[in-house]
């Protein structure tokens, strides 16, 4: 059932790109609009063509398509829409943006490499988008790669709602490195749990080291939070750590469910007994019973409000 519809409804349009079209029928309906229809075809070299079937002229858009897997179609289709809503005389155009691709090449570490995060950034901008909207940036750096605002949610809160009266008692949050600290902090903080935190080494692109654990855990359970799950070797590599130092159950609350390659199948050899994540992205093995889905619709959708009532972003709970 559609939410009722708010005042300046027919003043905006959003477009769903093919990334994750459950999400943006979500926020629709929150919104208690329909979404604007739009055609995405592939020609048989696998070049690209987006057309927009509803008139933007003088109107707000707001384009829902995250960077997620494969990455590089899901970002030249934004960017394909965002060109096409310019060209039609859109008034405004906002990308809803939830996962963002690239955000962990927000810096060289070593010589000759593209800052990609930052090439990114460009893109968008060159083709009139005017302000993005994102939810858990992994580097919250990389709005400086910006010239139009840009504003990242928290899932802290609903993915905490979720878990409430539902954790163990002897409970303890774990931030798998010093990069997730603040967010760790603030689960912790909600949840009214002690904080530890794994210190690491990144070896590679895909591979790090455990230098050291900051708190204790020993005969505790443990709640590692992180901003997203790829390959979850990282996460693997964390409850490794943990279980050493003695933890006795492991749980994972994550923004960005990617879940790529056989990453599920790790974090349940590793003994995960339940993994959170949001909507962010279209979840891949959602029959997994240790998997569990919160949605971020309403959340997204309460920010389109305010950016339709010109109201602040930034004080959103």
């Amino acid at each position: 059932m559609m939410e009722e519809r708010f005042e300046g409804a027919d003043e905006f349009v959003v477009f769903a790109g093919t990334a994750n079209p459950a999400l943006a029928d979500a926020v629709a309906r929150e919104l208690g609009i329909t979404l604007a229809q739009s055609r995405v075809e592939r020609f048989p070299d696998g070049e690209l063509s987006v057309r927009l079937l509803e008139s933007v002229r003088r109107k707000e858009v707001y384009l829902i398509q995250p960077t997620a897997p494969p990455v590089n179609d899901r970002l030249m289709e934004l960017l394909a829409f965002a060109d096409g809503c310019r060209r039609s005389a859109a008034a405004r155009v906002t990308a809803v943006v939830p996962y963002f691709g690239y955000a962990r090449a927000d810096r060289r570490n070593r010589r000759r490499e593209p800052i990609t995060a930052s090439m990114v950034a460009g893109l968008i901008q060159s083709v009139g988008i005017d302000h993005v909207l994102t939810v858990d940036l992994h580097s919250p750096q990389i709005e400086g790669f910006f010239q139009v605002p840009v504003d990242s949610l928290s899932a802290v809160a609903p993915v905490c709602d979720a878990l409430a009266g539902t954790l163990p008692p002897d409970l303890t949050v774990v931030s798998p490195d010093a990069g997730r600290v603040k967010t760790a902090s603030e689960f912790a903080e909600r949840l009214r749990a002690p904080l530890a935190i794994i210190m690491k080494r990144r070896e590679s692109g895909t591979r790090t080291e455990v230098t050291h654990l900051v708190g204790d855990v020993r005969g505790r359970a443990c709640l590692i939070v992180d901003d997203m799950i790829s390959t979850g070797g990282t996460l693997v590599s964390s409850i490794h750590a943990l279980r050493e130092a003695g933890a006795r159950e492991f749980q994972i609350a994550a923004t960005h469910g990617l879940l790529v390659g056989d990453a599920c199948a790790r974090l349940r050899d590793a003994g995960v007994t339940r993994v959170v994540v949001t909507d962010t992205v279209d979840v891949p093995e959602r029959q997994w019973s240790a998997l569990h889905v919160v949605s971020l619709a309403p959340l997204l959708a309460e920010a389109i409000r305010r950016m339709i009532r010109r109201e602040s972003v930034s004080e959103m709970g």
